[in-house]
């Protein structure tokens, strides 16, 4: 909000500056139009100042129709947005009703119509908005830092997730209250919020790579859900339990990489390999409680496989199963 002040004093104050370089009657009326103009997305700049004028000349012919034919009275004022608002919302510049109310009033307010009327108020249409857009083109505030920043808190965040289900594993008894998964699926949210503003600001050759990420751990985020849920089903400490305590602890040490490492996904194939060579449950109690492990280990599959698409490989293992997989 500070810093779209700053455009909209910079914006205000070119225009009127123009348009009193330029002898044009209505100099703060530019001001005003540069304000309403300015927008916190470059796209969002050129789509707002696209719909704001073409709306405004809009107005301003049937405006002028309704002038020329009533006069300048306040139920003709009325009328005017009767008719004119619809019209405008159905042509689908809705976004510029306000400017145009604007420039509409400001020629009520003179009580005189005319060409040389109409296009003073179009030099002022095109010098307030052009010097918003042109302000909003020039210069956006940098979000890289403040998205890599969220990457890294998100990041941090799978970390001590991925610890608790480890303990959790090693010990059925460990308390843990789960609020890192609250602030990450918080993180991630803003973190999207954050890759699209930047998508709007990137008008030549834009970059989804944010985006991707962030959608990842949203993707993600709804496994690792599920994989709490397992994880409150495993009441007792089983050797099985123990030894998927250490796909765990790794990925813990693996999330926070930039790159796929593969490392939890080789200790995943060992330890299903061995599961199978294990002996068969004896009890109920037992059956369900390896059961809840070995779905686990499945949704750990899950998320790895999201992982190993998006992330690229960072080691010479690690990128030849991505090569085969492909």
């Amino acid at each position: 909000m500070g810093f779209r002040v700053i455009k909209s004093a910079v914006a205000s104050l070119l225009a009127i500056l123009i348009t009193d370089a330029l002898n044009i009657p209505g100099a703060t009326s530019a001001g005003l139009l540069a304000i309403l103009g300015v927008d916190v997305t470059r796209k969002r700049s050129v789509r707002s100042v696209s719909a704001r004028f073409f709306a405004s000349v809009l107005g301003l012919l049937l405006a002028s129709i309704l002038f020329y034919s009533f006069g300048f009275h306040y139920w003709v004022l009325a009328l005017y947005i009767l008719l004119a608002f619809p019209a405008i919302a159905k042509a689908n510049f809705k976004e510029g009703i306000i400017t145009s109310s604007v420039v509409v009033f400001r020629v009520f307010s003179g009580e005189e119509i005319g060409l040389d009327i109409l296009l003073i108020q179009i030099a002022l249409l095109i010098i307030g908005l052009g010097s918003a857009m042109v302000v909003n083109l020039i210069y956006m505030p940098n979000s890289q830092g403040s998205m890599t920043e969220i990457r890294h808190k998100v990041d941090g965040l799978f970390s001590v997730i991925f610890k608790h289900f480890s303990l959790t594993l090693k010990d059925p008894t460990h308390v843990w209250d789960g609020r890192e998964l609250i602030e990450a699926s918080r993180q991630i949210e803003r973190g999207i919020q954050e890759a699209n503003r930047t998508m709007e600001n990137q008008i030549i050759h834009p970059s989804a790579s944010w985006n991707i990420y962030f959608y990842m751990r949203k993707e993600q985020m709804e496994i690792v859900q599920s994989m709490m849920h397992q994880i409150s089903q495993i009441y007792e400490k089983l050797p099985h339990g123990v030894l998927a305590s250490a796909l765990f602890e790794q990925l813990s040490k693996d999330v926070i990489s930039e790159g796929y490492t593969g490392q939890t996904e080789v200790l995943l194939s060992e330890l299903q390999a061995k599961f199978r060579e294990m002996e068969l449950p004896t009890t109920r109690e037992e059956f369900e409680l390896r059961a809840a492990i070995m779905q686990l280990c499945r949704e750990l599959e899950y998320y790895l496989n999201i992982s190993k698409k998006y992330k690229a490989p960072t080691s010479k293992k690690a990128r030849e199963k991505a090569e085969n997989a492909d």
